[in-house]
């Protein structure tokens, strides 16, 4: 049922967004300009739709993969690029580009959960050691493991990009243990990992819609909040916060989806260029991403002017060893030996 009902929304806002009165129609906004290489006329068109604003490093990579593949494809692929949501949310996104309305969606894997429970392993907290680890995870095992849960559903995944590390802000103090979370009210996505992640550590987790999080940091329906710092200062939510705490809780990222028809239609050439540029596409936008935290890091410190601490390794363990009751539910859940996979690669 549930899918079915997204799968009727993501029709109904493809279907308005063709018709027009929308931010996607404006082309020239989005990346769209054409090809210095003049497309051929039985060119294929490849529209990509994602939530990220332009200034995000996903966008801006997303431009170089769309020029890359236009010119070394000699116009017969034509990459047209829509942010910001307007074709629709992440689940609206994921459910178009699965029934072939869409042809790539760059969702979190969060919502990859609706085909299989265990893409919520990406979403435990402190489950890779660092960025590189859970590249590395991605780009291997663990990651074949996880795409090969999407066949039959209409989808390809051909690469991870990385939406950042998740870090804190607050106006309850700065969190260097586990017991500085007890009673903070803290925004969570909805999404049951998360809430049990701060249920055990002791806050009080409050789904609110990213959308009225400013608000609610503002009228201090929440203390706190949980983001990549390129996020947070990207939405000036320094203006409604006091403190902000290294810790790298998760490692999210966003699958580069594309319909399994579309795929499968494509000529080999065409279809080994794709997975090609797209390996070049992760590899330049992961970069990107890391550059924007550290700088997002500074200007949240100097411009933000919030009190900032960063988390040690040690201080790391001690918040994974208090989520021991947690890692034990969905260990159960997701499959010891998926747990045992990821965490092999935190060398």
């Amino acid at each position: 049922m549930k899918k079915s009902l997204f799968a009727i929304l993501a029709l109904m806002m493809v279907f308005v967004t063709a018709c027009g009165g929308n931010q996607a129609a404006d082309s020239s906004a989005q990346g769209n300009e054409p090809a210095a290489t003049e497309a051929s006329a039985d060119a294929v068109t490849i529209k990509i739709g994602h939530v990220e604003p332009e200034n995000r490093s996903t966008h801006r990579a997303l431009l170089e993969f769309k020029k890359n593949v236009e010119e070394k494809s000699n116009g017969s692929l034509v990459i047209e690029i829509y942010p910001n949501g307007a074709l629709g949310g992440d689940v609206q996104l994921t459910e178009s580009t699965a029934m072939g309305t869409l042809d790539v969606a760059l969702p979190s894997t969060s919502v990859l959960t609706t085909y299989s429970d265990e893409f919520g392993i990406l979403d435990m907290p402190y489950l890779f050691k660092n960025s590189e680890s859970a590249f590395t995870a991605l780009d291997g095992e663990l990651g074949q493991q996880l795409n090969a849960k999407l066949e039959g559903n209409g989808l390809i995944n051909l690469g991870y990009a990385y939406n950042g590390i998740r870090s804190t802000t607050t106006n309850t103090g700065a969190i260097e243990r586990p017991a500085d979370l007890q009673g903070v009210k803290m925004r969570v996505m909805e999404s049951p990992i998360f809430i049990d992640f701060y249920k055990t550590l002791g806050a009080n987790p409050t789904p609110i819609s990213f959308t009225e999080l400013y608000t609610g940091l503002q009228q201090g329906t929440v203390d706190a909040q949980e983001n990549p710092p390129s996020l947070t200062y990207a939405n000036k939510f320094y203006e409604v916060q006091k403190f902000l705490t290294v810790d790298e809780h998760i490692h999210n990222f966003l699958p580069f989806l594309m319909n399994q028809t579309k795929f499968d239609g494509l000529t080999s050439e065409q279809q080994e260029l794709l997975r090609t540029e797209v390996k070049a596409f992760v590899e330049n936008q992961r970069q990107m991403e890391l550059a924007d935290n550290d700088a997002a890091i500074e200007k949240l410190k100097t411009e933000g002017n919030l009190t900032t601490n960063v988390l040690s390794d040690e201080q790391k363990q001690a918040f994974k060893d208090a989520l021991k009751p947690m890692y034990d539910k969905y260990r159960e859940q997701f499959g010891a030996e998926l747990f045992d996979l990821a965490e092999s690669f935190n060398q």
